[in-house]
């Protein structure tokens, strides 16, 4: 018998199969691609930034998130190919939120068989305190999980400790420290922490968001919401990526443009002192290859004037 929530049984005809299974060979497609992009990515920012090196353990900070569930994902399938050892641990903090489901994440790990650790500390009673009522917890939060982070990591005698930052994240940080703060600084795909014990790497760098939305439906992974704090997520950096998203649906391709413009900078054609030396520039009668004026080219093409080097121009 037939009921309202279940479709009946029908059988097939050959010309009805066909397109099913050529939808089907097509997404399996698309998944290949996706998985082959992800690993490419990863692999790429880990030799390009000497991420992971012979011997290593690395900490894969696990939250339950889409990026943390695909970076501990693509770094397990980079592991297995790797020209070289190293050892994965997948770390957890558990910081008492109202709701966590605490038994999501060690289920999950213990199924993979890796080596894992479920750290216990209750941040969220603390974050209550000091916090006014209405003011996002997320500040403070981070960096009280950083600091018990850090502590785990000595703990487990880890030598890298790998967070689930992505591209977007990467550029958007760019912005809001420009707009906000006014300072020309990202997220580095790489860095030594403030206390100077611990080396912090971003696999995900050159990783798209909606690549890492389309692996999170693809492999399940059993998300756990960021909101059970029930704090609201940086207003500025909600803003932030509105505005990259809108540039990207007008622009298509500016969003890559733009990541990649972090990884160009030229000193010599910004303002800081500290990092180029403007008081002592001397006449060196050579042209300088960092110019723009390939881009003026481009957009302006300059009449050729007799007498006149384009050069000086």
């Amino acid at each position: 018998m037939t009921t309202f929530f279940t479709e009946p049984e029908t059988v097939a005809t050959p010309e009805q199969a066909a397109p099913a299974t050529s939808q089907k060979t097509k997404i399996q497609r698309e998944v290949h691609k996706l998985e082959k992009r992800l690993c490419r990515q990863v692999g790429q920012a880990i030799i390009d930034f000497n991420m992971i090196e012979e011997g290593d353990r690395v900490m894969v900070c696990v939250s339950g998130g889409k990026d943390s569930f695909g970076l501990l994902d693509i770094l397990l399938k980079l592991q297995k190919r790797a020209p070289i050892h190293f050892d994965i641990v997948a770390v957890n903090l558990d910081q008492k939120q109202p709701g966590f489901p605490a038994h999501i994440l060690p289920e999950y790990l213990s199924k993979l068989g890796i080596e894992y650790h479920i750290e216990t500390q209750d941040t969220y009673s603390i974050v209550k305190k000091v916090v006014p009522e209405g003011k996002t917890m997320c500040s403070l939060c981070s960096r009280l999980r950083r600091g018990i982070l850090y502590g785990v990591a000595d703990k487990l005698k880890i030598t890298k400790i790998a967070l689930g930052h992505h591209r977007d994240d990467m550029l958007h940080t760019f912005f809001l420290n420009m707009f906000f703060a006014g300072k020309l600084k990202g997220m580095p795909p790489k860095l030594v922490s403030d206390d100077g014990g611990h080396i912090v790497i971003r696999p995900l760098a050159h990783v798209a968001e909606k690549d890492l939305i389309a692996w999170a439906a693809h492999r399940q992974f059993p998300i756990i919401p960021c909101s059970l704090c029930g704090s609201q997520e940086n207003l500025q950096r909600q803003e932030i990526k509105r505005m990259v998203n809108q540039w990207e649906r007008q622009y298509p391709g500016r969003t890559e443009t733009m990541f990649t413009a972090l990884q160009n900078v030229v000193p010599s054609h910004l303002m800081d002192g500290k990092r180029y030396d403007f008081k002592g520039i001397q006449l060196t009668g050579v042209a300088d290859d960092n110019g723009d004026k390939a881009f003026d080219a481009e957009e302006f093409p300059l009449p050729s004037l007799p007498g006149v080097s384009l050069v000086q121009l």
